[in-house]
Parts: structure tokens; C-alpha cells; sequence
């Protein structure tokens, strides 16, 4: 960075850090997510948010994509993979004519059961292991302000789109 950078040194040595860790967990958890269910890290987030966060195992397409911060057409593409294999289901959203709405299968519910406690593992070991329980709450209490900062705005799947030029 340059001299007249907002970040001092150890700013700077934390956002390289997180990145880091957050680059090397995300890789150790693809791979096992590969292994144990075929699954990218995508995919997995998707089956657990309709399987573990949603009381009905149903969720607005838009919602998923804010959920796990993918863009609209790339979460369509992933449903359809999931759909294609049998871990979901889409179909036309009750309240709104142009929603579509993702619900998880018995076979998606199935599959999450196969590759969480790999997941866990792989968490436990890459994260939390180097970790006190202090540690890990101080962490936590850290995070949480910074996701809810980012959280504030909304994400790009909520933005408006852009309308083409010429088009009325």
C-alpha cells in the first residue's frame, strides 16, 4: 500500500491475515465438502440455510442469494444443478408472480446429514483447534459487529437492476 493509505501496519497485517485464513479454510472445507457429497461450498450453503436455518426448509431465490452473497444468476444456476441431482426442489413463489422459491428434498436433507459432521470436523480442526474457548468468543464478539456493518447495506442480489439503455 501506499504512504497516504487509510490503513496503518496493523490494520493492514489483520485484513491479510482474515483473508488468508478465510482462503485456506474455505479450500480445506470444498474439499471435503468434494469428497464426502459432490458438493461445491455454494451448494452446501444453500442445502444448509433450507435445511438447518428455515423453520419450512423453503426460501425466496433473492433471499438465498443475499444469504450467502451470490449473485441472482449465479444462484439459479446452482439451484438448477441441485435440482438436476434431487436436493431441491423450484417452483413459482406464493407471494410474489415473479419469485421462484427453493424448498430442500428428503434427498437434500440426506445428503447435508453426509457431509455436515466431515464439515464440522474440518472446521474444528482448521479454525477452532489452535483456539481457547476464550479465543474463539473473542473472535466471535469481534466478527459480529464487522458482518452486521457489511450487512447494513444491502447486497447485490437486492439492488435494483439495471435497465437497459433504450428500454422504457
Amino acid at each position: 500500500m501506499t504512504a497516504d493509505s487509510p490503513l496503518d501496519a496493523t490494520q493492514l497485517r489483520a485484513y491479510f491475515a482474515l483473508m488468508e485464513v478465510a482462503g485456506l479454510l474455505k479450500h480445506a472445507v470444498e474439499q471435503q465438502l468434494r469428497e464426502a457429497g459432490d458438493l461445491s461450498f455454494v451448494q452446501f450453503q444453500l442445502l444448509a440455510r433450507l435445511g438447518l436455518n428455515s423453520a419450512t426448509g423453503s426460501e425466496r431465490m433473492t433471499d438465498l442469494a443475499d444469504g450467502v452473497v451470490y449473485s441472482r444468476s449465479g444462484l439459479t444456476y446452482q439451484a438448477g444443478l441441485l435440482e438436476k441431482a434431487g436436493l431441491v426442489t423450484r417452483s413459482p413463489s406464493a407471494d410474489d408472480d415473479r419469485g421462484v422459491t427453493v424448498t430442500i428434498t428428503d434427498a437434500g436433507r440426506t445428503r447435508l446429514e453426509t457431509v455436515l459432521p466431515g464439515h464440522t470436523e474440518v472446521i474444528s480442526h482448521q479454525l477452532f483447534e489452535p483456539l481457547t474457548s476464550a479465543d474463539a468468543s473473542a473472535l466471535a464478539d469481534l466478527l459480529a459487529p464487522v458482518r452486521d456493518h457489511m450487512r447494513a447495506a444491502p447486497p447485490r442480489s437486492a439492488a435494483p437492476r439495471r435497465r437497459r439503455a433504450g428500454a422504457e
